[in-house]
């Protein structure tokens, strides 16, 4: 018998700063609204699956208030990662996917999240000064070799620095890739990458 499809949520919990994930069903995700609440009982995740599209209300840790997203149902059942930014702060803050991607990406969240509270409330320009330098130089150096594109064809791109990641948008279809630039590990992946290529923006 084939097991049946799951998905992992995840974020960070604003009043207890623990992490928060569950695993679902995509059948128990698409049957009614979901409600995953963290164990301390003062903050959750709801989801709902409208036809095709999926809304989420996020508490978020970062600016303490709670973010509502939406996207594509197919995207939020199917694909291996999904990562909703705070555009404060410019942080994951809510992760859904596939259980390895989704607890690897929350390790790392976890890291930023730790840097942040270390700095005392203080927020400079990045999160990490050296991280972001160190990021920004491998982007160049790909892009200097070529290596930016975008799957709508175009070569063509600008750049966009945020707090704690970088965003490479793509100047004909405005499909953005943002790359995570707060901890060492995030520094590690791009070192890893040739190319980096922006998901373009599919027409309705």
């Amino acid at each position: 018998m084939e097991q049946e499809a799951r998905r992992t949520l995840a974020y960070l919990c604003p009043s207890c700063r623990q992490s928060v994930a569950v695993e679902r069903t995509v059948f128990q995700l698409a049957a009614s609204a979901n409600t995953l609440s963290c164990p301390c009982g003062k903050s959750a995740l709801k989801v709902e699956l409208m036809g095709d599209r999926a809304r989420l209300t996020v508490p978020c840790l970062f600016c303490g208030r709670d973010h509502t997203v939406v996207c594509s149902s197919q995207a939020f059942l199917h694909q291996r990662l999904l990562a909703f930014s705070c555009a404060a702060s410019g942080l994951d803050c809510c992760l859904v996917g596939e259980e390895g991607a989704v607890f690897a990406a929350l390790r790392r969240l976890e890291e930023a999240a730790d840097k942040l509270e270390a700095a005392g409330g203080e927020r400079g320009a990045f999160l990490d000064p050296v991280v972001m330098e160190e990021v920004l130089a491998e982007v160049k150096d790909i892009a200097g070799r070529g290596g930016v594109c975008c799957t709508c064809g175009s070569t063509e791109w600008k750049l966009k620095v945020n707090f704690s990641s970088v965003d490479l948008i793509c100047a004909s279809c405005g499909g953005i890739m943002r790359i995570p630039a707060a901890t060492a590990d995030d520094l590690d992946d791009v070192c890893c990458k040739d190319r980096l290529v922006i998901k373009g923006t599919a027409p309705d």
